[in-house]
């Protein structure tokens, strides 16, 4: 056991030193390995809120103390097995020059494979591939309850769905086989649309999402009057001939130190943006670029989150559904303006409709916008519980691994199956969040597993197991 100050979250809200102990040393049982406050599985610290503290607890770090490994990859079907804490990167150059990548990656290469798993994550072509889980095979869990356990879409399934969205909390993902992705190279062919105003976005993003495997929009959160909402549609497409080796473009510059007061707000930021803005000439422009460039822009500056100042800072991740996206992204956008904040990275994409196996999966059918701010205070809180409400009245969630400060009401209101993953959580497991939202909201009762009726909603499902678990307790 150690404690270190290299486990905060991404967003650097609450910094400070956090008891950790390497996977490999981790002996599941509650009371002498990791105290009442139980343990919390942690990769590599890029969600951005409280999903991966555990502050009265432990943090059972998988990267620490031994180097993770890719135990097999099949060149032909594309099949790969590897420890939870290899890295994305790492995967990218173990696979790239059979010609297979990621089947969806999100905007860091730097997290690792069981946080891409128990976050469910999504990437710029949700419409075409889904989210994490849907290419997930297998995964080796291991509980304070249970011991170790092999889970698939027939075996143990309704772990199998809990587990994956299930932020670490149903126990320590030893491993796990996933499905990659065939792709001629990891060039991308990028096609940029410049837009003037949000309507014009949602002309565009059903075409795009029907023409390109990747789409995502960049917006100006600080244009307002008939600009508002103005930005860039950037689509992709993996190019014929182009890269195989997977090697990221090189770092460009680091942020060596915490500024007193964050560059991105005001003047600075509003200049940055009209900057960015016309680098995109009117109308449609192509190109082929780097893979890293395409999906990692943020990588090739090291500790770029030092930026947002000493208080860290706040992301709002919400969806909300197809019929009315359009007013209430509007509604989100001119929230932020009138609270006076400006969001630095602010992105913009349509959800499709695969669903996910995972029980709390955040993506839906439906438009997800993402903003940032740097933390100020009480004027910062309020304006994300506005965004929240917005949110809930409209019908949508808010993305739980990217959250610090949501209520359980809104937690509770997104993710309706909550009380099926608090039956399923392994009893040693806990983490700030869900301290946070889901015991406050209780568990869903025990089912009896004969009453169990094979349906494909992993939530129907969950009960079948969560009776034999909440009895184990007992």
């Amino acid at each position: 056991m150690r404690e270190s100050a290299d486990h905060d979250s991404w967003g650097r809200l609450n910094r400070r030193p956090r008891a950790a102990m390497p996977m490999r040393e981790a002996i599941l049982d509650p009371a002498p390995a990791t105290g009442e406050g139980g343990y919390l599985p942690f990769g590599n610290g890029r969600s951005y809120g409280d999903s991966c503290h555990n502050d009265a607890g432990v943090l059972v770090d998988a990267r620490i103390g031994f180097l993770p490994q890719i135990h097999a990859f099949d060149v032909e079907t594309g099949l790969l097995t590897a420890d939870a804490g290899v890295l994305f990167s790492e995967i990218t150059r173990h696979v790239a020059p059979h010609g297979w990548f990621l089947p969806v990656t999100p905007g860091t290469q730097f997290v690792t494979l069981g946080g891409a798993i128990a976050n469910d994550i999504h990437g710029k072509n949700h419409h075409r591939r889904g989210t994490f889980g849907r290419w997930v095979e297998a995964i080796e869990l291991e509980r304070s309850d249970l011991g170790r356990l092999t889970l698939t879409p027939e075996e143990n399934a309704e772990l199998f769905a809990a587990t994956i969205s299930g932020m670490g909390l149903t126990g320590l993902i030893r491993r796990a086989t996933v499905r990659l992705m065939r792709v001629p190279s990891l060039s991308i062919v990028e096609t940029t649309t410049r837009f003037d105003r949000l309507a014009d976005y949602f002309d565009l993003a059903a075409e795009a999402d029907a023409a390109h495997e990747y789409a995502v929009a960049w917006i100006d959160s600080l244009a307002g009057g008939s600009s508002l909402g103005r930005g860039h549609l950037i689509c992709g497409d993996h190019a014929a001939k182009g890269d195989h080796t997977g090697e990221a473009s090189p770092r460009l510059a680091g942020v060596p130190f915490t500024p007193p007061v964050s560059p991105l707000a005001g003047p600075l930021l509003k200049a940055f943006n009209e900057a960015y803005y016309r680098k995109a000439r009117p109308g449609t422009r192509q190109r082929t670029v780097p893979f890293s460039g395409f999906f990692y822009p943020l990588d090739r500056i090291g500790d770029w989150n030092r930026l947002y100042g000493p208080r860290g800072l706040f992301q709002h991740q919400s969806v909300v559904p197809l019929a009315d996206g359009e007013a209430v992204v509007r509604a989100l956008i001119e929230c932020a303006r009138s609270h006076g904040h400006g969001s630095f990275l602010t992105v913009l994409k349509r959800f499709g409709d695969l669903k996910s196996p995972g029980l709390t999966s955040f993506p839906r059918p439906g438009y997800t916008l993402t903003l940032d701010f740097p933390h100020r205070g009480a004027r910062t809180l309020a304006l994300l519980a506005e965004l929240d409400r917005i949110t809930v009245e409209a019908g949508g969630a808010v993305n739980p691994y990217k959250d610090a400060r949501m209520s359980p009401a809104t937690f509770a209101a997104g993710f309706p199956h909550h009380a099926a993953l608090e039956a399923l959580r392994d009893p040693a497991a806990m983490s700030d969040f869900w301290r946070r939202t889901g015991m406050r909201l209780g568990a869903a009762p025990a089912a009896n597993p004969a009453d169990a009726d094979n349906s494909s909603d992993p939530a129907d499902a969950s009960f079948t197991i969560a009776g034999t678990i909440l009895g184990a307790r007992a």
